[in-house]
């Protein structure tokens, strides 16, 4: 079996590999290793890494888009048979193991062409959807970005990215066994999460070295905590409604899908509406900025000589 960590980046996915992996799962060679971004390691294979942002560019996307689906035209079924071909036979070449964990953020955005391609390669197929705090998740991003020279971020973006990426996850693994945990129940008590997951999946976790477990999830893992209500910042209701639908989730609560419907449908209309006009406003700008005032100036006295000041133009 094939075990995928899905979610926003910067949920927990790392932790939970990392965990998962002291439990007798098997995680894939050559990882992503630790940086000063993240000393404690990503725990994703540097293929996959490779491979998805092959696949994102070919699709005219990245893994910093707030669209939902890749553009229209961007993708055709013959172009999505070869990437599911080089899925199948990076799963085919990995060293045997009953379970084996996947984890790459990417992922999230193209969980139809890796489920596919790991079912080809003979694997069954679940998942474990991380989930967290959008604050939380917002204010890592943040944290991140404000040590670049080269990129900015805002809880208005990390909010955004936030809902792309936990809707995808939750959207996109409704035909598999999974399990939606949440990084702040890991942390209080991950015995009780690991065993949630062992039985929701039917996979055996007990394989397991507590005391390493204790200190890779030791406080300093958790930089940001924050326990006030959820930030709107889109004027609606989206990211608290995804955040209490999917917590109910995450502690085994009656939870109500068709309530993220709603939200993955208003999200997708809302961005493909506002990216157009932003698009489209952009172009203005543009035009804009090569019309200066004197320029201006000039053509409407001009205009006004040729209808000879006259009429409206008096």
């Amino acid at each position: 079996m094939v075990l995928f960590v899905l979610g926003f980046g910067r949920s927990g996915t790392s932790a939970l590999a990392r965990v998962l992996s002291l439990c007798g799962a098997k995680l894939p060679p050559r990882l992503l290793g630790a940086t000063a971004d993240n000393p404690r390691g990503f725990w994703e294979p540097r293929a996959a890494i490779h491979l998805n942002e092959a696949i994102l560019r070919s699709r005219r996307s990245s893994a910093y888009d707030l669209a939902m689906r890749p553009p229209d035209g961007a993708t055709s079924p013959e172009q999505d048979a070869v990437w599911i071909n080089r899925i199948q036979k990076y799963f085919a070449a990995l060293p045997p193991a009953p379970l084996v964990i996947v984890k790459e953020p990417k992922i999230t955005a193209l969980i139809g062409l890796w489920f596919e391609g790991a079912r080809r390669a003979g694997f069954d197929v679940a998942a474990v959807v991380a989930m967290r705090h959008p604050a939380e998740a917002s204010a890592s991003i943040e944290k991140r970005a404000s040590k670049q020279n080269y990129v900015r971020s805002s809880p208005e973006l990390g909010s955004a990215w936030w809902l792309k990426y936990t809707l995808l996850a939750e959207r996109d693994t409704r035909d598999v066994p999974r399990v939606i945990v949440e990084f702040e129940n890991l942390l209080e008590d991950w015995r009780r999460e690991v065993k949630r997951i062992g039985t929701g999946l039917q996979v055996d976790l007990d394989n397991r070295n507590d005391i390493a477990i204790e200190e890779f999830l030791s406080p300093g893992l958790r930089h940001h905590r924050h326990s006030g209500p959820v930030a709107e910042p889109f004027g609606t209701d989206w990211v608290k409604t995804v955040y209490d639908e999917l917590g109910r989730a995450a502690r085994d609560d009656p939870w109500d899908r068709t309530v993220l419907d709603r939200v993955f449908d208003q999200y997708q209309a809302g961005e493909r509406g506002f990216r157009t006009a932003v698009e489209d406003s952009q172009r203005y700008r543009n035009l804009n900025r090569l019309l200066l005032p004197p320029l201006v100036k000039v053509g409407l006295e001009t205009l006004a000589l040729v209808h000879r000041r006259r009429g409206t133009w008096a």
